[in-house]
């Protein structure tokens, strides 16, 4: 019995290309080839599923290009509120979350951004900005005490004075060197002086990319891709700004675990459903407020129980 016929390969059928998703605004997103050219492309279908980070093959047209397939992710940066997810960017290293001595940084937010970066297995950098304000700084240094005290790898930065060299900004540089780094930070933090002086280019090349987009002003709310060096084996990611930093893809539950405090506890209480919050012979409040390790701040117990009471409320 013959098998069945297998059907001839297309002929010349177009080549799909490599490329890499550097900026995306709507409908458009800009694709850079391996030899550096970037070209607008747009993601085949209804819904754009491109981010920027994202490894994809396109087909070129005659001055603009389709995403035809998008490789698999490591990873995915994002967040999700009540309305929408808002992915921020794929395929990263680490995700540096950018703090100043003034304004008042949010330890909520922080949270938040640690949590999502530990969901998805990206290694988180906490870099405090403004060392020259003084007593300002050191208060804020303290509160990150407890981040430190946990894991986190926390770096001092003081990019006040120009172009100056400063040994904390050559620090931070080794810590990004070789790899791709998404950029958090709340208004006032430094992150575009920060992103302007580790990148020259980067007022120009977002130019470029408004350029490219037609987005005008608004490529300013949109993530873009810069490379730091030459060989383009650094790279920075500048996101938006935000306000809010929604966990509600992330189950109650699972919580505790991507809390570096919490999780060496976890495990310890007298009940294997236990919640940390009001059950006795709980392992976590055991140790909240204690002297020494292990130990857990008041007021990071009190972050997890408002993200606890958020998230359980999402399911319902």
């Amino acid at each position: 019995m013959c098998g069945a016929r297998r059907r001839p390969a297309r002929l010349n059928a177009p080549a799909l290309r490599p490329g890499l998703v550097v900026a995306a605004h709507g409908r458009h997103c800009l694709v850079e080839s391996p030899d550096g050219s970037r070209l607008i492309c747009h993601p085949r279908g209804k819904k754009s599923q491109v981010v920027v980070g994202d490894r994809v093959r396109w087909l070129g047209t005659q001055d603009e290009g389709t995403v035809e397939k998008v490789d698999p992710r490591r990873n995915l940066f994002y967040r999700q509120d009540e309305v929408r997810t808002k992915s921020f960017a794929a395929n990263l290293d680490q995700v540096l979350v950018l703090l100043a001595a003034d304004p008042e940084f949010s330890e909520s937010q922080l949270s938040r951004a640690l949590i999502a970066a530990d969901a998805e297995g990206i290694e988180p950098l906490v870099v405090l900005n403004k060392m020259d304000l003084g007593e300002a700084y050191a208060r804020a240094w303290e509160r990150l005490a407890p981040y430190r005290e946990m894991g986190h790898q926390v770096l001092q930065l003081g990019l006040k004075g120009g172009d100056a060299p400063d040994a904390s900004l050559a620090t931070l540089q080794a810590r990004l060197q070789g790899r791709t780094t998404l950029v958090l930070g709340p208004s006032g933090a430094g992150k575009s002086t920060l992103i302007n002086r580790l990148v020259p280019s980067a007022g120009a090349q977002t130019g470029e990319v408004s350029r490219a987009l037609n987005s005008g002003k608004h490529t300013t709310t949109s993530t873009t891709w810069y490379w730091v060096d030459e060989a383009r084996t650094t790279a920075l990611i500048d996101s938006p700004g935000f306000q809010e930093f929604g966990l509600r893809h992330i189950e109650a539950p699972k919580l505790a675990g991507l809390m570096r405090d919490f999780a060496p506890l976890l495990g310890q209480c007298r009940f294997y459903n236990c919640t940390h919050l009001h059950e006795p012979g709980c392992a976590v409040r055991d140790v909240v407020g204690a002297a020494a390790a292990p130990r857990i701040s008041a007021q990071r117990h009190a972050i997890y129980q408002m993200l606890f009471e958020e998230l359980s409320a999402s399911r319902y």
